[in-house]
């Protein structure tokens, strides 16, 4: 009897911890992920140390050099701007409540476009500011089609690039004004143009935990921590391919097409796109391109700051991808179109 009794209490303790088994795995699970993670970060270290020559042999390469100064120049770029974007898009979240924008913004949106496109003269930072921002400004309730227009007008028209524009182009201050003119209508006509022909399920709003119950200063440094993260992989990802692309582009095909008037606006909006050079160091960059017309060179300027890889990069890990696929080819095609017949007209 007593060997009968325990035999089932015996199975029924092998059953429980059989059960306890089934779910007492998932911990020992993630621990063997933690130590795979760990074996293959060693192990790829491991292999470095083992084949240091050969990768030495090939970071000293001319093509290697080129892609690491393009890399390191974009990221040293860009960097303080976004995070100077990222301070300010938390700060916008945070302390900012959304009634302002509801004060401070027409209540129609054609009407609210021109003026938050207007309001990119007062924020001093390139493209990669101005994403986090435009993000943060959706977030609180502005319309899509107004904070796309101050996507684009802000890295093109703030004190600081429209300075550094007069200081690249000494002898033509028309540039300045050229280019001031060209980038507000852009910006303006994207707006538009997304409020008319725009849908809803194309633009994935940037999420954003609630801040509720959290104190001001902890709110803000999880906003920041959050941004940073998101927005500076991408940055990273566009900063690698205008590098790969840099290196690998000849030098002589430029001179080839400054020949020609309509291809070589091609060329430069093109390259704009390609180089991914911040908006406030695009201007002597522009400037350096003397083989160019003027109108090709306000072309690249203003072609720059709105559309290139490290900002479609952000736009579709802001936005998503369906929104940049659409945006970024648009914004393109008009920029090119509307600082061609500027240049014309005032250069």
């Amino acid at each position: 009897m007593a060997i009968t009794k325990t035999a089932p209490q015996h199975s029924g303790e092998r059953a429980e911890p059989g059960q306890g088994r089934g779910t007492g795995t998932d911990p020992g699970r993630e621990e063997g992920r933690h130590l795979n993670s760990a074996l293959l970060l060693t192990l790829l270290l491991l292999t470095a140390v083992m084949f240091q020559d050969p990768v030495r042999g090939a970071l000293a390469a001319p093509v290697m050099q080129s892609w690491m100064t393009v890399f390191v120049a974009v990221m040293v770029q860009a960097l303080p701007f976004l995070v100077l974007g990222v301070l300010l898009s938390a700060a916008i979240a945070v302390f900012v409540p959304p009634s302002f924008f509801a004060r401070a913004l027409p209540k129609h949106p054609a009407l609210a476009v021109p003026v938050a496109g207007a309001a990119g003269v007062v924020l001093p930072g390139c493209e990669c500011a101005s994403v986090p921002v435009a993000g943060a400004l959706v977030r609180r309730g502005v319309t899509p089609a107004a904070a796309l227009a101050f996507l684009l007008s802000a890295p093109a028209i703030n004190p600081i690039v429209l300075t550094a524009t007069a200081v690249a182009f000494p002898g033509n201050p028309e540039m300045v004004w050229a280019r001031f003119v060209a980038s507000l209508v852009v910006a303006c006509a994207m707006g538009w143009l997304w409020h008319r022909l725009g849908r809803t399920d194309w633009l994935r709003p940037p999420a954003r935990a609630s801040y509720e119950g959290r104190s001001k200063g902890a709110a803000f440094a999880n906003s920041v921590r959050h941004d940073v993260t998101h927005a500076g992989g991408f940055l990273v990802i566009g900063a690698m391919a205008a590098a790969t692309l840099k290196a690998v582009v000849p030098a002589d095909w430029l001179g080839l097409a400054a020949g020609h008037p309509v291809l070589s606006v091609l060329v430069l909006a093109v390259l704009a796109v390609l180089l991914s050079i911040c908006s406030e160091a695009d201007a002597f960059v522009a400037a350096s391109l003397t083989q160019f017309s003027l109108t090709a060179r306000l072309t690249f300027l203003v072609v720059g700051p709105m559309i290139d890889l490290k900002l479609f990069a952000m736009q579709a890990g802001t936005f998503g991808r369906a929104f940049a696929l659409r945006f970024a080819p648009a914004t393109f095609a008009l920029a090119v179109v509307v600082s061609a017949l500027t240049g014309t007209v005032l250069l």
